[in-house]
């Protein structure tokens, strides 16, 4: 863990370098400052001599001078180093975020990443600050501090030594209990996103069942546990304030006590006693800075942990040595294909699967609801692996392709359509960065979006809000067929895509697909057999496995489950999950 932590310092090893350097400087110089006044009450003070505190006062002021210096270029480079390493640990989670299979993504949560990326990120660059600072700051202080008072007098000096074991002790104490509790808020943390994201992404839903009382008792549940969380943690912490204050009152009367009877006696100076004090202060102030960084390093140990398995967590999937880099047609064939979504799942998702689909020809998918006719179409552009066997496109392993470019020539429009804010020839060149506005104009025509951008405003200019709400459902699953289409893909999969377009507008949008993209292998997934009637063959997907794979006129013959729903759509009404099983039409 912390060797992936500090592999994100980088460019700001520098920084991370000087940043103690002046904190220890910094220390020197205050350590000296004591011995000076010290001398000059002795010698200056008590004899009356004038010019020697001159001296000794200019000293003094220069000394100061130093430490200003020194304490301002600590916190400036300590500042710099920690928000750079803030800075790399959030763009090493990122990146890697990025290349992440869909699997991998299943094992966190959206807001789990989010405070991840967040709250998680701030606690380390803050306890990274203290650590370059203080961390060097306190000790090298305590120990300087230590050492010219056991010069002075090491029977007064050992005062100091009984304060620093049990201090020592009670902080050991105190982060160990505390720890435990800061880890659990965390894991709060994620709670408290999860009820905000999930109330403000379906505020419509809400607001439609006049559901706000309901969410916002919710939202306060989430509040209270991560405030009993803190409020658990923090009743360990505070104990460490007047714990630390007692211990230096305490300190302050032994060695004026035994200092008073010193002085009387003539084994010590006035002087050498107002150093002691000083030094005193420097010593307790050193442990509680140390204590302040045991807080932060105990409350962000949770962090840590939490950003290390994000940064460490391996891309399930992964580009062979040598890969294939060009697919060369769009011919598609399933092998005795197995898939499980886990490794230790017991039974499959996919069974058995064998499939051979000629380049070019347009094949419809039909099942009922969990009938695995996703899972089906996302193995074939390597969204997950196959459990065994082997799914091929253009005759070679999908498992042999480089994935980017795989994934170029197979494009998918997901049952869950993805506008992101920006205009609309921003959304389409998701297809192709480099595409031009007569391209764009041309991809929506063929997915008849072209009728809609063109009464509004702005046309191809007109900004997507994010999300795309300011566009219906059936607008957005067009824009997203369009900006699939300009990728020029030699495999299509529309998941489902057309479910919120008009019956006319499906027919136009296959038509038009039939005609100018013949080349193009396409895979349509849908509810309605208008939708896939007219396609070369149709497979009949139950259960995870192959029911039928024909023509609709072969299936009409052979295959009770595509009866059943045929005639109930006839009829009127009737969907795949309705009718399967149910009574005959």
């Amino acid at each position: 863990m912390i060797k992936t932590l500090l592999a994100q310092v980088k460019e700001f090893k520098k920084a991370s370098f000087l940043t103690p350097v002046f904190m220890i400087l910094e220390v020197v110089v205050e350590t000296l400052i004591p011995l000076v006044m010290a001398d000059m009450i002795d010698h200056g003070v008590e004899a009356g001599n004038i010019s020697y505190l001159y001296q000794r006062g200019a000293i003094m002021a220069l000394l100061a001078v130093a430490g200003l210096v020194t304490g301002i270029l600590g916190g400036k480079y300590g500042a710099y180093a920690s928000s750079g390493f803030a800075r790399n640990l959030r763009k090493a989670m990122y990146t890697n975020i990025q290349t992440y299979s869909f699997s991998n993504i299943d094992k966190f949560s959206t807001a789990s990443l989010i405070t991840r990326l967040t709250t998680d990120v701030t606690n380390l660059q803050n306890a990274y600050q203290m650590i370059l600072r203080m961390c060097t700051r306190a000790p090298a202080s305590l120990i300087c501090a230590m050492a010219m008072a056991f010069m002075i007098n090491a029977r007064i000096a050992s005062i100091y030594l009984i304060a620093v074991i049990f201090l020592g002790c009670f902080l050991v104490f105190i982060m160990r209990k505390a720890t435990k509790y800061f880890r659990e808020v965390f894991e709060k943390y994620d709670d408290l996103n999860a009820s905000v994201q999930e109330n403000i992404n379906a505020v419509r839903v809400v607001k439609a069942y006049v559901r706000e009382d309901y969410e916002t008792t919710k939202f306060q549940k989430a509040c209270n546990k991560v405030y009993e969380m803190f409020v658990r943690a923090e009743k360990l912490v505070v104990m460490n304030m007047p714990v630390m204050q007692f211990t230096v009152y305490a300190c302050i009367l032994g060695i004026s006590w035994l200092g008073a009877k010193m002085i009387v006696g003539g084994s010590l100076t006035t002087g050498e006693l107002m150093s002691l004090l000083t030094y005193c202060m420097n010593i307790l102030m050193s442990l509680m800075m140390l204590s302040m960084v045991f807080v932060m390093v105990t409350m962000s140990a949770a962090s840590a942990e939490r950003v290390s398995e994000v940064i460490n967590e391996k891309a399930d999937l992964a580009d062979p040595q040598n890969p294939v880099m060009e697919v060369a047609d769009g011919s598609i064939v399933f092998d005795h294909v197995d898939f499980s979504y886990k490794k230790d799942s017991k039974e499959p998702v996919l069974k058995d699967i064998n499939l051979s689909i000629h380049a070019g020809e347009t094949i419809g998918i039909i099942g009922g609801t969990g009938s695995a006719k996703s899972s089906l179409v996302n193995l074939i552009s390597r969204l997950y692996d196959v459990s065994s066997g082997s799914v091929k496109v253009g005759g070679v392993d999908v498992r042999k392709y480089h994935m980017d470019s795989l994934r170029n020539q197979v494009a998918v429009v997901l049952q869950k359509n993805v506008l992101f804010s920006g205009t609309i020839l921003e959304n389409l060149r998701w297809g192709d960065k480099d595409a031009s506005e007569e391209e764009c104009r041309r991809v929506c025509q063929l997915a008849c979006a072209d009728d809609f951008i063109e009464k509004m405003p702005d046309k191809y200019h007109t900004y997507i809000e994010q999300g795309g709400t300011n566009v219906s459902g059936g607008q957005k699953q067009r824009l997203c067929i369009a900006r699939a289409l300009l990728k020029k893909p030699k495999v299509l999969i529309l998941d489902d895509s057309t479910s919120a377009v008009d019956t006319a507008t499906d027919a136009r949008i296959r038509k038009a697909f039939a005609e100018e993209i013949p080349d193009t292998t396409k895979l349509i997934i849908a509810q309605r057999i208008s939708s896939i009637q007219s396609a070369d063959r149709i497979i009949v997907m139950d259960e995870g496995r192959i029911s039928g794979f024909g023509t609709h006129e072969e299936l009409m013959k052979n295959n009770a489950i595509y009866q059943e729903v045929y005639n109930s759509q006839i009829k009127g009404g009737g969907d795949f999950d309705e009718n399967k099983g149910g009574e005959q039409a």
